[in-house]
């Protein structure tokens, strides 16, 4: 698929499912997570893999890092335990924070931001759809020791990537006049005035 054509043509597939994602694919998607802008070229970005039985044992922690978990209904521990299950590969995009006299910690994590678009537009253009999750998980302490990071990393989100079940919505109509100015120097100007 043309790049441009992925680029305004992606949108987030909440509903995915199998068959798994295959390695060449996921070598596609990382490769396109890696070409992102990298100021100093400090290689921030970390991608831990999730799939298989995996993403079970992921959920289990996910419930039971969560306050009173004890306590909830039966059906919120289940969605608890299945919030890995929504697809097949869910990957973990980490920022690896470090000190810098040139890169401030926040280009850091827009790194890695950039490189989840990429992915997400590069398994828009496999067929594959994905959708990237935050939550509350990013921020819990038993999922970062799960995961095995060490105290400078940070989630920057969970990126859900499977086959669309059913059809993917249609991307909103927006005009760039609505988003778009321009500075004459002066004053600012609208650009459809």
């Amino acid at each position: 698929m043309d790049a441009i054509k992925a680029i305004n043509e992606r949108v987030s597939v909440s509903q995915l499912t199998g068959p798994d994602i295959t390695m060449a694919q996921k070598e596609t998607l990382f490769q396109a997570a890696l070409r992102a802008a990298d100021h100093a070229w400090l290689r921030p970005s970390r991608y831990i893999t999730i799939s298989g039985k995996a993403r079970s044992i992921l959920g289990e922690v996910f419930l039971r890092s969560t306050p009173e978990w004890e306590g909830l209904s039966d059906e919120r521990q289940q969605k608890f335990r299945g919030m890995l299950q929504r697809a097949p590969l869910v990957i973990v995009a980490v920022t690896r924070l470090q000190d810098h006299p040139k890169v401030p910690r926040d280009e850091l994590r827009l790194s890695t931001a950039a490189g989840i678009q990429n992915m997400l537009t590069a398994a828009w253009a496999l067929g594959l759809g994905a959708i990237w999750r935050t939550g509350d998980m990013v921020h819990n302490k038993d999922v970062r020791q799960a995961l095995g990071l060490i105290a400078n990393d940070v989630i920057t989100g969970f990126v859900y990537i499977g086959h669309a079940s059913g059809i993917p919505k249609q991307p909103p109509v927006m005009l760039s006049s609505d988003f778009v100015s321009e500075w004459n120097g002066e004053t600012l100007v609208k650009t459809n005035d």
